[in-house]
């Protein structure tokens, strides 16, 4: 009986540590393919709190029947914002973003301002309050040849800089090495030298994203719009941020559809991808950020090596958004478009 008993304690015991050897492979396997998938996507999520909120996909939303009725529409409404970025990378991309607000093309932008042609972005701005410009917050340098650095001397912010005085060439190298009171320094720089120009922003937002995803990092983000009475862009899928310790103030807009190109796009497939999107639009808060520009020798010597958001995808980017078959897809199905102007009125005063 003793050694009956014996057996089944072995067997119990057996099929407990195999099914534990199961569930770790699996548990592995699954981060090693969410690690994998993150550092193919050049996601520099570090944080392990972060990456299973990621895992969960357990996103916030934002209050949009509270938005749409501030702005006088009802719940049921499509709200669009058609933002571009990079305003001062070149004068081509300055020339396409001025063009597309004087044909009503897009409804937002937003400033560069460690770029060699920013203060002809900052001057037009200035010059045409009417239309909206955001500070497109900089800590990464990714174009091959054409580099810059931060708007504060490399003494200030040694750990935002390479040993050539350039900001990091991607988002991983930025989050390993970059100070926390060094990136708030910088960004705060970029926000100042902003509004002393004249412009008065109507939100901040991330080049290349660089500050969506390490959780302090985020939180300077959105602390830099708290303390500088501006909107911030926070796309859903850095919403999770706010599941922890982080609370969520008015000043962050959630955007609950985000699209922009993906890396890789083919040329040909590009106004497939902005016709489908408005094809498919649902109702809430969305925004579409494109990527201006014209194929011209400057944009040509600047994105070389880099297919993606190259000077084709900006000229393609201009053709689409000021056709009129573009501008008649969005009425066809009954979108409004709307500004983070038109935000920041109803929601900071």
């Amino acid at each position: 009986m003793q050694k009956n008993c014996n057996f089944q304690t072995h067997l119990k015991y057996n099929f407990l540590l195999k099914l534990f050897k199961i569930l770790s492979i699996a548990v592995t396997s699954l981060l090693l393919i969410v690690i994998s998938f993150l550092h193919y996507q050049q996601f520099p999520i570090y944080d392990w709190e972060f990456i299973f909120e990621y895992i969960k996909d357990n996103r916030q939303k934002e209050d949009f029947n509270s938005i749409a009725t501030k702005l006088g529409y009802d719940e049921n409404e499509k709200l669009l914002i058609i933002h571009a970025d990079d305003v001062g990378l070149s004068k081509s991309v300055n020339e396409s973003t001025f063009e597309s607000f004087k044909n009503n093309s897009i409804t937002s932008a937003a400033i560069i301002m460690n770029t060699y042609e920013m203060e002809e972005g900052l001057k037009f701005a200035v010059e045409n309050p009417n239309f909206d410009f955001g500070v497109h917050l900089t800590v990464t340098s990714e174009w091959k040849y054409h580099k810059w650095g931060g708007i504060l001397d490399k003494a200030k912010t040694p750990s935002l800089h390479n040993s050539i005085n350039n900001f990091y060439c991607n988002k991983r190298k930025f989050v390993k090495n970059a100070d926390l009171n060094e990136i708030k320094m910088e960004l705060q720089a970029q926000i100042s030298l902003a509004k002393s120009m004249g412009l008065e922003p109507s939100h901040i937002d991330s080049h290349e994203g660089a500050l969506f995803f390490d959780p302090e990092i985020f939180k300077i983000y959105i602390n830099l719009a708290v303390e500088n009475d501006l909107l911030a862009f926070v796309p859903i899928e850095a919403s999770m941020h706010f599941n922890g310790g982080l609370d969520k103030p008015i000043n962050a807009v959630i955007v609950d559809q985000f699209h922009m190109l993906h890396g890789g796009t083919k040329v040909e497939d590009i106004e497939n991808f902005y016709f489908n999107v408005i094809k498919n639009l649902k109702p809430g808060l969305s925004q579409i950020i494109i990527h201006l520009g014209k194929d011209e020798p400057e944009l040509k010597e600047i994105t070389i090596d880099h297919p993606n958001f190259d000077y084709r995808w900006r000229q393609k980017d201009h053709n689409i958004m000021n056709s009129k078959e573009f501008k008649k897809l969005i009425k066809e199905n009954d979108i409004k478009l709307i500004s983070w102007i038109d935000l920041k009125k109803v929601l900071l005063g």
